[in-house]
């Protein structure tokens, strides 16, 4: 059971980036993005429900991010928009392994990929 996540890297303020988290060894349920900042502790950013009908969004990225999947691939994408220097931050893929709905809790989730760098200078 793997999850990789990329597509990471420096960007100017106003910019966009899509990251990626590729899951390998089974079918997962719900799945979410986190991220934490230099200092912080881990915060989440989104989560999207196994169907991908329902999504929820921390306050501070909506109307800015995107979370989408595609369950062919088994992927879940997070499309970025409008970032802000305050996005700089490793960010987390995470999976559920048996509940297939969204969850904004670290608690709520059972894998977790490697994190993947977005650094956003002003």
């Amino acid at each position: 059971v793997q999850l990789q996540a990329s597509g990471g890297g420096l960007v100017q303020a106003g910019g966009s980036l899509r990251l990626s988290c590729a899951a390998s060894g089974r079918t997962f349920g719900g799945m979410g993005w986190f991220r934490q900042a230099p200092g912080k502790e881990r915060e989440f950013v989104a989560s999207i429900s196994q169907s991908g009908g329902s999504t929820n969004y921390a306050d501070s990225v909506k109307g800015r991010f995107t979370i989408s999947r595609d369950n062919a691939k088994n992927t879940v994408y997070l499309q970025m928009n409008s970032l802000k220097p305050e996005d700089t931050a490793v960010y987390y893929c995470a999976a559920r392994f048996y509940y297939s709905g969204t969850s904004s809790s670290s608690d709520g989730y059972d894998y977790w990929g490697q994190g993947t760098l977005v650094t956003v200078s002003s």
